[in-house]
């Protein structure tokens, strides 16, 4: 059976975080389970965007110095980082208020801005990806996700959390390459299983709930999470947000391919019992998914039934980052009128439907909505 430690920690208050990543690894066998010493050990963080942490975008820095002394402690030598969507790593480290903790603790950031194609043959879709040197150049990965909600998967998690191991701008690119939600999860499961972090710690003391990634509302949880299999973790995280784990695709396809179980009877939980977490109102898209099957490969016929994003104009400042960001080629989002004191317009029938624009949008002034015939459809 698959293992997820539930551990209770009320808040970043570091006595309690130190306490309760302790207590987790325990639960698990104790560190040296996962590192010996001098490997070098890559600490991997959730950096979607460079946010401070009372924003719930990222992982908390508390959860960071404690899995961090646990691993130093054990004899590991460390580097951390990841690849945000469009600024830095050095601009993420610092906002997220890592970049303190890793200098007391003597731990450099290192490279995710470049990296090398990797050839993995037991892809089942993906065998071949461009990973950062920060990840080829470790012995191992621990995973620090956060607890969020996501516009594309429903669940942002422990799967997720490796696609930033690829390198900057081309993130996007696989969104243009993968648009279709189900090869894109299964690509994310082939990333994982070729990064293969030996643990995941989620931070989901305070998650995030509603327009997510990075668009939602924080959400007391006071949980910690820990596994070796991303499958379980993110399943157990689906059900502390009263969500149905087969819902969510990359626990659906990655227990196809042999990535690990969502199955509640082939998990065993460990530490403090789930009854005690679960959110029965926890704001996160339940609707179910009733695939409606194209004719002949119509473009037009799967822009006119799937979710679409739109923008909340009164909520908007005009940035510009939904159209940065958009990875299609004329762009699906852009000021199409050429009047950049308006909020940016979209033209549907460019859009692949990857939802960077709502994922990365720093006012949360996009939405997602389904058409009126998806509706109809669905029901």
């Amino acid at each position: 059976m698959s293992k997820v430690a539930i551990v209770y920690c009320e808040s970043y208050e570091y006595s309690e975080v130190k306490n309760a990543v302790e207590r987790g690894f325990d639960l698990l066998g104790g560190s040296s389970m996962f590192v010996r010493p001098n490997e070098k050990i890559l600490v991997k963080p959730n950096w979607l965007s460079a946010d401070p942490p009372e924003k719930c975008v990222t992982t908390h820095p508390a959860v960071f110095r404690a899995v961090s002394e646990v691993l130093q402690r054990a004899g590991a030598i460390l580097s951390y980082g990841d690849s945000p969507a469009f600024q830095s790593p050095e601009s993420a480290a610092k906002r997220t208020g890592i970049s303190v903790i890793a200098e007391e603790l003597n731990i450099p950031l290192t490279d995710f801005k470049s990296g090398k194609e990797v050839h993995f043959t037991e892809g089942y879709q993906n065998k071949k990806f461009i990973i950062a040197n920060a990840v080829l150049e470790s012995d191992g990965v621990i995973s620090l996700p956060k607890m969020k909600t996501h516009g594309f998967q429903r669940v942002t998690g422990a799967i997720k959390n490796q696609f930033g191991c690829i390198p900057g701008a081309l993130k996007g690119e696989f969104h243009v390459k993968v648009p279709d939600a189900y090869e894109f999860a299964r690509m994310l499961v082939d990333l994982n299983a070729c990064i293969h972090p030996r643990l995941y710690v989620m931070d989901g003391i305070f998650a995030m709930e509603g327009n997510g990634p990075k668009g939602g509302t924080p959400k007391k949880m006071n949980v910690l999470l820990f596994s070796t299999d991303p499958i379980a973790l993110d399943a157990t995280q689906c059900r502390l947000m009263n969500l149905d784990p087969a819902m969510v695709l990359t626990n659906k396809v990655g227990m196809e391919m042999g990535a690990g179980t969502y199955l509640e009877k082939d998990i065993e939980i460990l530490g403090d019992p789930i009854e005690d977490f679960v959110s029965l109102d926890f704001d996160v898209n339940r609707e179910p998914e009733k695939p409606f099957k194209k004719s002949g490969g119509m473009q037009f016929v799967k822009n006119a039934v799937s979710p679409r994003p739109y923008i909340v104009a009164e909520h908007c400042v005009k940035c510009g980052i939904c159209v940065k960001m958009c990875p299609v080629d004329p762009k699906a989002v852009d000021w199409h009128d050429g009047k950049k004191n308006n909020p940016p317009s979209y033209k549907y029938d460019r859009c692949i439907r990857c939802y960077c624009c709502q994922e990365l949008c720093p006012e949360g002034a996009i939405l997602i909505k389904k058409p009126l015939i998806r509706r109809i459809f669905s029901r």
